[in-house]
Order: structure tokens, then sequence, then C-alpha cells
């Protein structure tokens, strides 16, 4: 029995595993019986595809499924219409750090846009304030349940309108309050990260954190901008990437100026493996550039992006990764550090999960074949023994 066989997970030692998670929409990953429970309170009900939880699940999945992003956002006016409210948001954040504390996430940065959840009346504060009460009720749950989930939340501005400063203010106004940072997110062709420069500024004069969506439906210019005009922390997604890597007919692999840019200088890449397969930017699992940037040790992170939408989890991803990459524990482990070193919460906070928590979740799951080979051998009678 090799090293590799005995370090393959199974799909229950995946569940366990500690996890983080940096990309991942609040809207996109509500229960579908949630979203059926809101509508109804709030007489949506009759504007939803399906009414049943399953069906509506379904529709989801297979409307994201479109190989389009601008299709793909679409389905978030079905949520975000049920999000309306400080309890249907107190409730959908809660049961969003319960559902990643039962797949095994240790730490999430969870992020939303308040922009999109006024419609009702509630004032951007209001919004924040709910969402931060439902997701420490949501850890409290947890530790009921016997799982440990520390959740911080990420503002989002959206990059077609124009109020990026005022949410990187609210970002700021948060930041010790359970908000970790700051990001920009919707379709971006026709919107660059260039056009909320003041926001950029504005947060790195009061050095705080901050991610842009990049690199994903837009290419290398997309991702160049966010990093060299904007100074992001992380790049989310940042797929894209991929086309500045070249491997030649004989196997040499060669950087151009941007990638190797972005992995000397250790960025952080929030890869969201089913997603990128949804809206298009990669084929397959086996082809996607997760497997490259591995290899070639860029800061690749594993992220859900929207667990509804995609059907997906921590789990789910990492499954469909071992699956077409032959990874082991020791790679999981790899990408949850790395996921861990890029969060946005103090160094020290940082290194003691890594050490305290993570590290010692993975050397337990990866001495366990120890023990499955020991009851083995006990169960072999003295004569078959020998």
């Amino acid at each position: 029995m090799t090293s590799q066989t005995l370090n393959t997970p199974t799909a229950e030692q995946i569940r366990r595993a500690p996890k983080v998670l940096l990309h991942d929409h609040l809207d996109g990953g509500l229960r579908p019986g949630t979203i059926i429970d809101l509508a109804r309170a709030t007489g949506y009900e009759a504007s939803l595809p399906e009414t049943e939880p399953d069906k509506l699940g379904l529709w989801f999945r297979e409307a994201a499924d479109s190989g389009s992003l601008e299709r793909y956002l679409e389905t978030f006016a079905h949520t975000c219409a049920v999000m309306q409210t400080r309890e249907a948001l107190f409730r959908v954040a809660a049961e969003c750090a319960e559902d990643l504390a039962e797949d095994g996430v240790v730490y999430a940065e969870v992020r939303y846009a308040p922009e999109q959840h006024l419609e009702a009346g509630l004032t951007l504060e209001e919004v924040v304030e709910a969402v931060n009460e439902g997701f420490r009720e949501g850890e409290r749950i947890a530790r009921a349940n016997g799982r440990r989930i520390r959740v911080g939340a990420l503002l989002t501005a959206m990059r077609h309108a124009a109020r990026a400063l005022e949410i990187a203010e609210l970002a700021n106004r948060y930041r010790d309050t359970g908000v970790v940072g700051f990001d920009i997110a919707g379709a971006e062709a026709g919107f660059p990260p260039t056009r909320h420069l003041d926001a950029f500024e504005y947060l790195k004069r009061e050095n705080n954190h901050f991610t842009i969506h990049a690199g994903e439906a837009f290419g290398l210019p997309s991702i160049w901008q966010a990093l060299q005009w904007c100074g992001a922390d992380r790049l989310g997604h940042g797929v894209r990437i991929i086309d500045d890597i070249t491997v030649t007919e004989d196997g040499e692999i060669r950087l151009g100026r941007l990638a190797s840019y972005v992995r000397d200088k250790r960025i952080p890449l929030e890869l969201c493996p089913t997603s990128n397969l949804q809206t298009g930017a990669a084929d397959s699992y086996p082809e996607h550039p997760i497997g490259l940037l591995r290899r070639l040790h860029f800061r690749a992170t594993v992220n859900t992006d929207n667990r509804l939408m995609s059907g997906t989890s921590m789990s789910v991803e990492f499954e469909h990764l071992i699956d077409a990459f032959g990874y082991t524990l020791d790679d999981m482990q790899w990408f949850t550090v790395n996921g861990m070193k890029s969060a946005f919460i103090p160094f020290d906070e940082r290194l003691a999960m890594i050490n305290d928590v993570i590290k010692p979740g993975y050397a337990e799951l990866k001495s366990e074949w120890l023990f499955r080979q020991t009851a083995a051998t006990s169960e072999t009678s003295p004569e078959e023994s020998w």
C-alpha cells in the first residue's frame, strides 16, 4: 500500500477535514426551503419558478449552468427579493454559518452587497447589523452541535453602481464588529475596477483589506487593473491568470510577467472550480487551471462561490478535485493553509487557526489508516496471519 493510497481521503474524511472558505456569497447560498418560507411571508411566492424545495434547488442549478456569467447573475434576483427584512437577513446568515460548520468549515469569509437589501426600508447599517447578528447566532448553534466555526463578513459594492465609496466607508465602520473587508462584484465586462478607485484609495489609507472580483469572465487586463491600479490584497477568482502561462509541446512552462508577479508576491487566488465551469471560465474539472496553478505553487485556494446555484459545498469541491487530480489529504491541507494564510484577520489569529485547528485536524485524519490497518489485522485469525 503506497503513501498516496493511504493519504487519499474518503468522502467522510473530506467532510470532517477542517476547511477554510474565502469566496462565498450570502445571497448565493440560501436553502431552497428558506427561500420558499421567506417568499410566502413577504408575498413573493408567486414570482418563484418553483415552490417545492427540491424542484427549486434544481431550477437554480440548471439556470446557473448556462456558460454565461450574465445569465448566472440573473438567478440572484430571487434570492435578493426574499432578503429585504431584518428577520430574513438574520435567518439566512445564521443558516449559512450552520451549513458551513456542518460541512467542516472552520473559518469563512462570506460576502454580500448591503445596497441590494434596502427595498423594504432597511438602512445600510441595519443590513450589516442583522447579518452580523445572524452569523453570531449560527456560530452559537454550531458550537451547541459540537462544531466550531468563525465567520467574517465582506461587504460588496456592485461594480455597475456608484456606491463603492459609501460601502467601503461602511465596511470600515464595522471592521471591529464582524466585517473583515471589502469587495466589488458583478459583471466584469464594461465595468472595470478602476471605476471605483476612490473606494480603494480610501481603504488603503485606512489600512483596511479588500479583494476584487477579477479574472473570471474578463481576462488579464482585469487582473492587472485590480492589482496594479487598485491594489487588491486578493483576487476574486483570478482563474484567467492561466492566460499568462504557456505550456510548450515538450512540457516546458513559461510564466508571463503578470503571472510571475502574482506568484512571486503570493497574491491569493480565490478559485471556485464548479462556478468556473458554469460560467465558462473552465471546460471541465480535469482541465481546470487549478491543477497547473497547484503544481506551480501559486497561492491557490478552493472556494464555493454560490452554493445554491452550483449545488455545491466545500466538501463537494474537494471531491471533484480529488477525482480530477488524485489529490491527497496533504493537498487538501495545502489548499486549506493557503486559505487561512490569506484571510483578512490578524496574523496571530491566522497562525493559531493553522497550528491549533487545521494542522491537528489533518494529522488526525492522516493517522487513521494506522488504526484501520490494526483493526484489520486483529480480525485475522492466528492461523491466517501465518
